[in-house]
């Protein structure tokens, strides 16, 4: 598939998207989630990719929330049509089995805010706003924004940031644990790499296992999410990167994870 409204890069084991609509503050519109979908799908079945970044374009937008060109047409159906795919693609974000980073390198508002929170950290530059803005236009969050900031930043911290449609700042959403790391604008990708480099460099089963732990503990009781890690671990015990991580231990050197 040829991207018009996205670009995609791959360097080693870390892949790059970037909402690649500047002109319009990088706005999600129906084509734009079609082609981050696509993307998403084509991550998944390349077992070469370890990490993944997602960005947006220039310097003032991570993304500036759907576009609302698009949007004022549309008729009750077609929203609630155009909501259900964006959830879906989240969704994916979240069942990717390798981390996805954002690093947020500017106004991240509704659908910006909401993909940032689908995914696995996010790093924000110090002159990123995040907010929720949907009430301000008559509407509410429609990708999921209900439902993930709450469990983020606590269900009082986000009735207030959904009811006011208000924005906060880079330093706001970090003491909210809303953001990982906060860091100078010039400095966002490049500590992205970094952490995507990192994080490329472990037990590829085993990250994908840790995520599936988290994922499906997250919203269940202890005692089931405790079943779901021991599942897991036994898994990551099974696999060949396990005797190279401990061998490497006792040798005191640096593991070399295959994937395997």
């Amino acid at each position: 598939m040829d991207y018009s409204n996205i670009d995609f890069t791959l360097d080693d084991a870390i892949a790059t998207i970037t909402v690649d609509r500047p002109d319009r503050l990088n706005a999600l519109n129906p084509q734009t989630m079609q082609e981050i979908e696509h993307c998403i799908d084509a991550i998944r079945d390349d077992r070469s990719i370890r990490c993944v970044i997602f960005t947006g374009a220039g310097e003032k937008a991570f993304i500036a929330g759907a576009d609302i060109t698009a949007m004022v047409t549309m008729s009750g159906f077609e929203e609630k049509t155009f909501a259900y795919h964006g959830n879906q693609v989240l969704r994916a974000f979240e069942h990717l089995p390798i981390p996805i980073i954002a690093a947020v390198n500017g106004y991240a508002l509704g659908g910006g805010t909401e993909l940032a929170l689908a995914c696995d950290l996010i790093l924000a530059a110090d002159t990123a706003r995040f907010g929720l803005p949907e009430i301000k236009l008559g509407i509410i969050p429609g990708f999921g924004g209900t439902q993930r900031l709450p469990r983020r930043v606590g269900l009082l911290r986000a009735r207030e940031m959904i009811y006011t449609g208000d924005m906060i700042d880079a330093a706001t959403a970090y003491e909210f644990g809303l953001v990982n790391h906060v860091y100078p604008a010039a400095e966002l990708m490049g500590e992205a790499n970094a952490l995507a480099t990192k994080i490329a460099r472990q037990a590829p089963l085993g990250i994908q296992q840790a995520k599936a732990a988290i994922n499906g503990g997250i919203e269940v009781d202890l005692d089931t999410g405790l079943r779901f890690e021991t599942e897991a671990v036994g898994l990551a015990f099974s696999t060949d990167d396990k005797k190279e991580g401990m061998t490497a231990f006792l040798e005191k050197r640096e593991p070399q994870f295959q994937g395997k």
